[in-house]
């Protein structure tokens, strides 16, 4: 690659992480006389923390925030104050994209409105960086890819979970045929009663905002899947239900705050004490209307609480797929089936970990973006007519394992690393995340198995190199 960098063809490289492709760091393009200049869509806890404070904090010298925009006037406000940033902020998204004219739109609005800012952004010109997952259902999906091939900029999607050092040991060991091919994946995720419940308290309890935990939690799942075994899914059938939050529950009230039942309720959940969330949401609920601590049993709630999938891929690879949203701890279990052998891992599952983290700090302890102590982590390998051997990997908490500063990292300091697992994720990545979601819900609603190729102009490959 040239070693001449014009801004144009830094953002170029840029996009090319989408595509996994190597390029100069941004160090080299920024040495002419300016920084990338970033523009922020949806200043929610994700937008302003991940995607705001800490690349404020970390990349001072390599980028900029120019432009933060949002419908609640008053989050807006305190997002800006949160990240550090003195950059004009607008209720008018499209006034900030004419006035500010960045480099880079990050877009961390709710998910069903992902599409029509990605959409905006790449038919402006822009290069775009979505958080997950890309967007709610196939329509949108194939708006997006038709956005982005009538554009010359791309698009790149945020999985931080890929970049996991125990997340990579897997992919590893697969790539390398450890246990020769995978024929068959029994993989099973465990949300605890602190953390499912948070997402029937939120907007994400409404299937239309999210596209149900199909679509906003089991995203990441599926893009792990799909990036293990690198190929595409082509089939999907699937069961789902309601049957333990929403209309199920004995009472109801508006919020926690003001609920008559709190004595009686196990999911009340006091948001006074975070003084974080106040300032943030409950402060400025009048201008939008958004009840940060919803009642987990309000009628409203219509996505599952119970979700469990089987998964056909192109290159034949049988996956048994399970959301819980209501567990007593949280974690997840995995095991490949292979020619030769068989691969078992797991996380935060507290009767196979000397771990005894309380289950409700869990997920704060996930999300905390400050440096984590590391620690060892046991997977197995056992090959057929073989004792099993146990391989310990060096991993850490914080930061989803150690994912977020990886992709970090990748994007804007060291771009020209190597990527021989080829972690960096694009449009395609993103839409075949959601196409399993979608079609596992269309294959609840018809009772029968949906193809992936009848849902946008993708067609699956079972081999995606």
């Amino acid at each position: 690659m040239e070693n001449k960098f014009s801004r144009r063809s830094f953002l170029y490289s840029v996009s090319m992480l989408a595509a996994g492709t190597a390029f100069a760091p941004p160090l080299t393009g920024f040495g002419m006389n300016r920084k990338l200049r970033v523009a922020l869509v949806g200043t929610g806890v994700r937008g302003i923390s991940f995607w705001g404070k800490r690349l404020v904090e970390q990349y001072p010298e390599i980028l900029e925030f120019v432009g933060l925009s949002d419908i609640n006037p008053g989050r807006l406000e305190f997002g800006k104050q949160y990240m550090g940033v003195s950059c004009p902020t607008f209720v008018d998204f499209d006034k900030m994209m004419q006035e500010v004219k960045p480099d880079l739109l990050i877009v961390t609005t709710k998910d069903s409105t992902h599409h029509e800012f990605i959409i905006k952004g790449l038919d402006a010109g822009i290069d775009v960086l979505t958080e997950k997952p890309l967007t709610t259902d196939e329509k949108k999906c194939q708006e997006i890819l038709e956005a982005e091939k009538r554009s010359d900029k791309k698009l790149i999607v945020g999985f931080n979970y890929r970049w996991s050092p125990y997340i990579t040991k897997i992919k590893e060991l697969i790539q390398t045929k450890e246990v020769g091919e995978i024929t068959s994946v029994d993989f099973h995720w465990y949300l605890n009663i602190h953390h499912g419940a948070s997402y029937f308290r939120r907007w994400h309890g409404v299937a239309e905002n999210g596209g149900t935990l199909w679509v906003h939690k089991a995203t990441h799942h599926f893009d792990l899947l799909n990036w293990w075994l690198d190929s595409d899914p082509e089939e999907v059938f699937a069961y789902g239900d309601l049957e333990h939050y929403g209309s199920n529950g004995p009472f109801r009230g508006k919020s926690c705050r003001s609920c008559e039942h709190k004595s009686d309720c196990k999911y009340y959940w006091d948001v006074t004490k975070s003084q974080h969330d106040m300032n943030l949401y409950v402060k400025h609920e009048d201008h939008d209307g958004y009840i940060r601590d919803g009642c987990v049993y309000r009628h409203e709630i219509d996505i599952f609480d119970k979700m469990s999938a089987n998964i056909k891929y192109a290159n034949n690879a049988v996956v048994n797929y399970s959301l819980t949203t209501y567990s007593p701890y949280e974690g997840w279990k995995i095991a490949f089936n292979g020619q030769n052998g068989r691969i078992d891992a797991w996380l935060d599952i507290p009767f196979m970990s000397k771990d005894n983290l309380d289950q409700e700090a869990l997920h704060a302890a996930e999300m905390d973006q400050t440096p984590d102590d590391m620690n060892q982590e046991p997977l197995v390998v056992h090959k057929n007519f073989e004792e099993p051997k146990i391989i310990n990997v060096l991993s850490e908490r914080g930061g989803h394992g150690g994912g977020d500063r990886r992709l970090h990292d990748k994007i804007f300091k060291n771009p020209d690393a190597d990527d021989p697992f080829k972690h960096a994720a694009g449009l395609r990545d993103g839409i075949m995340s959601v196409l399993i979601g979608v079609a596992a819900r269309n294959s609840i609603e018809s009772k029968g198995p949906v193809r992936i190729e009848n849902l946008t102009e993708i067609k699956p490959s079972a081999d995606r190199s």
